[in-house]
């Protein structure tokens, strides 16, 4: 594919449109004067300089509405955890950053392992629409999945609701444990949840592929490392090189 083309088909307005989730801290979040900021913003940004067109940031409270702009051709590409599920509307490139899926609870609750959440009566929050939204409907197979409208309100509505089992992106759930005494994190993870960049499921092959090796290109160029570093995340690693 051209640089021509690529701009084309990527950009058809002329101006490339980035879907952002700032619901997941890891990625992306507001800034003081509520301008979005973090490691899919600078990729984004990156992503539209190599193609020569200038950026718009459509930004959203949670995954998946970011899911449903790109699905339906509101935004030309986004950050989205690889899910079967959205891979019906969304071609994911390679994943760029891996992050952990944690349960949390009550300090008195009996729940100690991640192997004792899926019991009957046991109810579970998660963020609407979210990666572990998606993998626990299907893992779960007796817990109750209650559903918060977005990932960082999941703690709250857990404690509002008497829920059982806190579930989302470990890092999020440390933070909101940090500053509400009574909570603790199980040990270990339920998932990890690849991240990567996707666009609209009817782009071309070639399309794709360009947004493929861009993805490979900023993983073995230090690029996302140093993106992770410099908005102060930890607990995401670099996904591997898949080729």
């Amino acid at each position: 594919m051209t640089d021509d083309n690529a701009r084309r088909e990527l950009a058809p307005t002329g101006i490339i449109r980035a879907s952002i989730n700032v619901g997941n801290p890891i990625l992306a979040n507001l800034d003081a004067q509520g301008n979005p900021v973090g490691v899919s913003v600078d990729l984004a940004g990156e992503f539209a300089r190599r193609l020569g067109v200038p950026l718009e940031l459509v930004v959203f409270d949670s995954a998946g509405k970011s899911v449903d702009a790109v699905t339906a051709g509101q935004a030309d590409f986004g950050f989205f955890a690889i899910d079967p599920v959205r891979g019906a509307g969304i071609a994911f490139s390679a994943p760029y950053v891996l992050i952990e899926g944690a349960y949390l609870v009550r300090n008195d609750s009996p729940v100690r392992t991640n192997d004792e959440v899926d019991l009957p009566g046991c109810s579970v929050v998660v963020g609407k629409g979210s990666a572990y939204d998606l993998h626990l409907t299907r893992a779960l197979r007796q817990a109750h999945i209650v559903r918060a409208p977005t990932s960082p309100s999941v703690v709250q509505t857990f404690l509002e609701q008497g829920a059982d089992v806190a579930a989302g992106v470990r890092q999020q759930l440390e933070v909101d444990a940090a500053r509400t005494p009574g909570l603790r994190l199980l040990p270990g993870r339920f998932m990890v949840i690849q991240q990567a960049m996707g666009l609209p499921r009817a782009r071309s092959a070639e399309a794709v592929e360009l947004l493929w090796r861009f993805v490979e290109e900023m993983k073995a160029s230090g690029f996302v490392s140093h993106a992770l570093t410099r908005h102060g995340i930890e607990g995401a690693s670099v996904a591997p090189m898949t080729s």
